[in-house]
């Protein structure tokens, strides 16, 4: 159940990761709609909405690709039609055709059927059936529909059973809700503790807009947002529901991301940083904090608990001292700079004071819970959520940091018994083996592999860098000495880990121009999941238009590969750059190259370093993309992209890199 809860926390991930940009616009778009009425507001407004109004939907499909085997598009699909079948079948007007009602007699509760709760439900469901049946083969006649095909359909119809399982459970459950809201508000300053406490805990399921609408609007005659907005009510009164938000996710929050940060392992801080830094600017400038949340609150569910204890708090410390202040999106900068003139605001600016107290509060007490209970937040989880097995063969105290990284693999991979075949390319192992089912994936990525990539049931790709020669060398002599695996104990000094950065003068920066004549292309877009997935290191790519292909930096030839299809180079301040001519050409054996430099030449950009037989390299059925890759990152400080237009000379500048 853990790892099930930590793979679906990094699945979460990559919906969440387009909120912080939404909330922005939005954001905005009400601070500028409070000077004028103005239409870029609107158009802001607008645009944000667009995103944060699907967040349901947004979940389901994220879920139902992040939870599938292989990451699947038909999953992602599966994932868009099990949300919108209850979603649609459930609404008001189809219920109350069902039911044979009228529209205004339909449970209120069907309102609120298409939330997150729905959409996380919609997207399990719809991983599960496709890793269950996306290699199902159906008779002959249906056999169109098998397969992958298949899923969606089943999503459809299993989503039909769950609809009607919801049509009887859901009425009562957001009644209970709604009953439970009523009784809270008579509790005064430790309702709304309470208030806060359970709209927190709510969230993973996103029940809580329904308890928000007892509180926030006219469900049960609080409406505390509208009473706010209209400048009615009792002062120091209206407001108190949502006033304690303020301290919470404008500084709280914000601390608790720098306390994960903090945690995070240190070959893991940079990822971390950027993950932390853009949930906290959403959180503090916005207040859509589901960017932060999530990103803790499957993983390490227990911090999560802890900030919805934290968050109970601040609402009834804001309201026992009767600090009130109101927001129209969220308790982010922008609405409460707007609340500040609101005449029932009562003392709004203690809520910067309680803000700040609240900071060291959440900032010591994430820090405590995540090393006492050691508690897997983001940057402190291990490659994947599975243990890595301590199975190994043992080490020599002379064993360089390859051949311990290849006896971890060799271990790995079932050793001689499975292993049949070793080969590598530039940056890769390609190994053939007796089955890859039955590799132990989070071992081979302790090891220090930047990833894995699963051709089929005999091949199998683990990337390594562009020192993977020594390390295949290593492996070939453990296959050939049909070396024995046994039970040890590996410490982490036994695992091989990505290179700091050494050597490096910091502050300088490079220029990188083009490599070619052509189009210029995205890294992420280059189809190559080692390349695209930043494996190796960041950088871009061109489509060449001729076979001239020159130095993209001033530097140093520092490899050049036997197979004639990339060169390395390093430039005096430390950067080592791989340019990696076409892909999967080193199956080629340097046919379609010839290399006019040689190792320890000094180049300039614009060099030309190789000709290359484009004509020959697509006879052969491989893509003549030439990649530019940064293979040691953790020495960058900052890139900075220049690129104005898709086509591009040798000349042109592409990008400029800064060292730490």
């Amino acid at each position: 159940m853990k790892n099930y809860l930590q793979r679906m926390g990094r699945s979460l991930q990559l919906p969440v990761a387009v909120l912080p940009a939404a909330a922005l616009l939005v954001g905005i778009g009400n601070w500028w709609a409070s000077a004028s009425n103005d239409i870029v507001a609107h158009f802001l407004q607008a645009g944000g909405n667009a995103v944060l109004s699907q967040l349901p939907l947004l979940f389901a499909v994220g879920l139902a690709l992040g939870m599938s085997k292989d990451k699947d598009g038909a999953a992602a699909l599966a994932g868009l039609v099990a949300f919108e079948l209850p979603t649609n079948v459930l609404k008001p007007e189809s219920v109350a055709t069902l039911l044979n009602i009228k529209v205004a007699t339909v449970n209120p509760a069907f309102g609120q059927i298409g939330n997150v709760f729905i959409g996380i439900i919609s997207g399990l469901i719809a991983a599960a059936l496709y890793n269950r049946f996306h290699e199902t083969k159906l008779p002959m006649a249906l056999s169109f529909f098998s397969g992958k095909r298949l899923v969606p359909i089943l999503a459809a119809l299993t989503m039909l059973l769950v609809s009607v399982a919801l049509l009887i459970v859901w009425p009562p459950v957001y009644d209970a809700l709604v009953t439970f809201g009523k009784f809270i508000v008579g509790l005064g300053a430790v309702g709304a503790g309470l208030y806060g406490f359970f709209n927190r805990l709510l969230i993973p399921t996103g029940l809580h807009q329904a308890l928000n609408s007892v509180f926030w609007f006219d469900v049960a005659g609080i409406n505390d947002i509208g009473k706010f907005l209209a400048h009615k009510g009792i002062k120091g009164v209206t407001g108190m529901y949502q006033a304690g938000f303020f301290p919470v996710m404008m500084f709280g929050l914000p601390a608790g991301a720098y306390a994960i940060y903090r945690n995070a392992l240190p070959e893991r801080k940079v990822e971390t940083a950027s993950l932390m830094m853009a949930g906290a600017f959403a959180s503090f400038f916005t207040g859509v904090t589901e960017p932060l949340e999530f990103s803790f609150m499957f993983v390490a569910w227990p911090l999560y608990v802890l900030h919805a204890i934290f968050t109970g708090l601040s609402l009834a410390f804001a309201a026992f001292m009767h600090w009130t202040a109101g927001f129209a999106f969220s308790a982010g900068l922008v609405d409460y700079i707007l609340s500040l003139k609101n005449p029932i605001a009562n003392q709004p600016l203690m809520l910067i004071l309680q803000g700040l107290v609240l900071a060291v509060i959440y900032y010591f007490g994430f820090d405590f819970a995540i090393k006492k209970f050691h508690l897997m937040t983001p940057g402190r989880e291990p490659v994947t959520a599975d243990d890595a097995d301590d199975l190994a063969i043992a080490t020599d105290a002379d064993d360089d940091k390859y051949t311990r990284q290849a006896k971890q693999i060799y271990a790995a991979l079932g050793g001689a018994d499975n292993l049949t075949v070793v080969d590598n390319c530039t940056t890769r192992l390609r190994l053939q083996l007796a089955d890859t089912s039955t590799i132990n994936e989070a071992a081979i990525k302790h090891s220090g592999a930047a990833g894995i990539n699963k051709l089929d049931d005999h091949n199998l790709q683990i990337i390594i860098g562009t020192e993977v020669q020594f390390v295949a060398d290593a492996l070939s002599h453990l296959k050939l000495t049909n070396a024995p695996i046994t039970k040890t104990t590996t410490s982490n000094e036994a695992v091989a880990t990505a290179p700091t950065a050494t050597n490096i003068t910091s502050g300088v920066t490079t220029d990188f121009y083009s490599v070619a004549n052509g189009q210029y292309v995205d890294i992420e877009n280059v189809d190559d999941d080692t390349f695209a997935k930043k494996m190796l290191g960041d950088g871009f790519a061109i489509d060449p238009a001729d076979g001239t292909i020159t130095a993209p930096v001033d530097g140093t030839v520092s490899t050049v590969f036997p197979t004639k299809h990339a060169i390395g180079f390093k430039t005096d301040s430390g950067l080592e750059i791989l340019l990696h001519m076409g892909i999967d050409t080193v199956e080629l054996n340097g046919a379609p190259f010839e290399v006019l430099v040689q190792t320890d030449q000094p180049v300039h950009h614009g060099e030309v370093v190789a000709k290359t037989d484009l004509a020959a390299i697509k006879a052969a059925g491989k893509a003549t993309t030439m990649m530019v890759i940064i293979t040691n990152m953790d020495a960058v400080n900052l890139m900075k992209f220049k690129m104005l237009t898709n086509q591009v000379k040798v000349s042109d500048e592409i990008m400029l890199v800064t060292t730490k």
